[in-house]
């Protein structure tokens, strides 16, 4: 049996959960605040996070605590495991009712992710994966495929305008996700060959898929080609590549050629920007 294997039926059941806590408030115009920053959250993700944060350190009560939602809780002397949560990635996209929202959770050991979960309720799509097991969508194995021609890639909008006619010209550009953990297992899974997520996403965005990608035969990696170690005190990161080990180095080129970033403009909550006005489909 995994090592691992009690950690991810936890993570899973509370991910199913989770996710039914925010189809209740889904389409039905929940309340919004907005935190430092002007980032906006809605009772929706307040209910999610605190479920979680009950549900899982009940069960795993000398693990650490990461949350977009609230404070980071250190783990108990000598335990190197602990909780990465986004209780909903991709708000803006459940304020607008669209489906591409998820629930985001991993554990952390060491620095790295070891179990994962991404559950997308609309689309009933469920992503896992352990350290010692293979990434799954839906209890069925999935890796990254070689693909015929252009590289397929998702890109945020602001990415795709700032690309040259040439470079663009090179890419099968598709769709592009406001969720972050979404659009990384799709590349995961073998939707798309890669991404380039923006600078200043944060762990909670990242954790699960970063381990989906790497079970999957890819990589989540910095412009320098690291790989990200994962803290209780979590700093935002600058820019990174995303992709099928074949498209990292043409992945870490395309963003090599990036612009620099565009005018502020004043968010809004139910538009795809930050509250520094960047775009937030990362």
């Amino acid at each position: 049996m995994s090592a691992y294997a009690a950690d991810l039926a936890l993570l899973t059941r509370a991910a199913r959960e989770a996710g039914t806590i925010a189809m209740s408030y889904f389409r039905r115009d929940p309340q919004v605040f907005w935190k430092e920053g002007n980032s906006p959250v809605s009772e929706a993700d307040l209910a999610v996070d605190g479920f979680l944060r009950d549900f899982l350190l009940s069960a795993r009560a000398r693990y650490g605590w990461v949350s977009e939602e609230t404070a980071s809780e250190p783990a108990y002397e000598g335990e190197n495991r602990f909780f990465v949560i986004d209780p909903i990635d991709g708000t803006r996209s459940f304020l607008r009712g669209e489906a591409t929202w998820c629930v985001s959770l991993a554990v952390v050991e060491n620095g790295r992710p070891v179990v994962g979960v991404i559950d997308v309720p609309v689309a009933a799509q469920v992503f896992t994966a352990t350290a010692d097991g293979p990434a799954m969508l839906n209890r069925q194995p999935f890796d990254m495929r070689v693909p015929e021609g252009p590289l397929r890639v998702s890109l945020p909008d602001r990415v795709r305008r700032s690309l040259s006619p040439e470079v663009a010209g090179e890419l099968d550009i598709r769709e592009s996700l406001p969720s972050l953990a979404y659009r990384l297992a799709l590349v995961a899974s073998g939707r798309f060959d890669g991404t380039i997520v923006q600078p200043r996403a944060n762990d909670w965005d990242i954790a699960a898929a970063d381990l989906l990608l790497h079970r999957s035969g890819g990589a989540l990696l910095t412009a320098e080609g690291k790989q990200h170690l994962y803290k209780l005190h979590p700093r935002r990161h600058g820019l990174l590549v995303a992709g099928a080990d074949h498209a990292l180095d043409r992945l870490r080129a395309v963003a090599a050629t990036l612009e620099g970033d565009a005018p502020v403009r004043r968010p809004d909550p139910t538009k795809g920007h930050d509250e520094h006005g960047r775009d937030k489909r990362r």
